[in-house]
């Protein structure tokens, strides 16, 4: 798999045993001044010439199958009047029994995220001036999405390598209930609806406008836990409970400061969650 960027190139070398895509080996390449000027068309066969030099160990010999997002270079290499630097390209590739295939960014998931990799010092030279204080990146912790490795699996068909036979049977029979829709992962409730799948910040502003906004009047648990799955978010009651440990908010009127506690909002959410599920089970059986 391979894809390009303004500044990076990445690809993602792989086997592909039972229809399961096996991860072997990332690559990434910052581009330098030169070739951040190639058009977009030039920089995808220069993310394949790349992945092909850096594997060259493991494809020699092998049939090939490139997968990259940009149709426009199967035509590419089929042009007579090329320039010299696509001919020495061209060449390298005729080295290899390799066939190129196209597939859609949001198929090709792994290698994209690893060509849109933030290049800090164009960063830098691009943004504009401004006095805030670099504090606020400093303390912030990225959290990885608890639906990782199902976004993954249902993009790429790539399971993580840490998990045991039963969880590996278990992981297979969760994803039935997960459906992929570039750049979103979807889960499908008892009720057959989708719900999007959330995680981090994006939970913190869920909980806000479905209970502390102006419009919603801080109602009670059972009305807030029913705004929410009417609002189509999803994210599992395991990560509700670690969620909990650490998330407070403070609302401020303008009369006197309140300090507000989820605890009592998360405690009834979790019993209308339950006794909904209960009821579904007693229905289907």
């Amino acid at each position: 798999m391979c894809d390009a960027s303004d500044y990076v190139v990445g690809a993602v070398l792989g086997q592909r045993k039972n229809k399961i895509f096996y991860v072997i080996e990332y690559a990434s390449k910052v581009l330098n001044e030169a070739q951040m000027n190639y058009a977009i068309t030039e920089k995808e066969l220069l993310a394949i010439v790349y992945a092909l030099k850096k594997f060259r160990s493991y494809l020699i010999g092998s049939k090939i199958t490139v997968f990259t997002d940009h149709a426009a270079i199967k035509y590419l290499l089929t042009k007579s009047d090329s320039k010299p630097r696509l001919i020495r390209w061209i060449l390298l590739l005729q080295e290899f029994d390799l066939e190129i295939k196209d597939k859609k960014g949001c198929e090709n998931h792994i290698a994209d995220h690893l060509s849109r990799l933030e290049n800090e010092e164009v960063t830098i030279l691009e943004s504009a001036i401004h006095g805030e204080f670099p504090d606020e990146k400093l303390f912030s912790v990225q959290e990885r999405p608890w639906f990782a490795d199902m976004a993954n699996f249902k993009a790429v068909r790539v399971i993580p390598e840490d998990l045991n036979w039963q969880q590996r049977k278990k992981f297979f029979k969760d994803s039935t209930y997960y459906v992929c829709d570039d750049p979103y992962l979807f889960k499908i409730g008892a009720d057959g609806l989708l719900r999007r799948c959330v995680s981090g910040a994006e939970v913190k502003d869920i909980l806000w406008y479905c209970h502390n906004s102006p419009y919603e009047g801080h109602y009670n648990g059972d009305r807030t836990a029913t705004k929410i799955l009417q609002s189509r978010f999803y994210w599992p009651i395991g990560y509700f409970l670690t969620f909990n440990k650490v998330f407070s908010f403070t609302a401020y009127s303008s009369d006197f400061v309140i300090v507000h506690s989820y605890d009592t909002i998360f405690f009834l959410f979790f019993s209308f969650f339950l006794l909904i599920t209960i009821k579904q089970s007693k229905h289907l059986i």
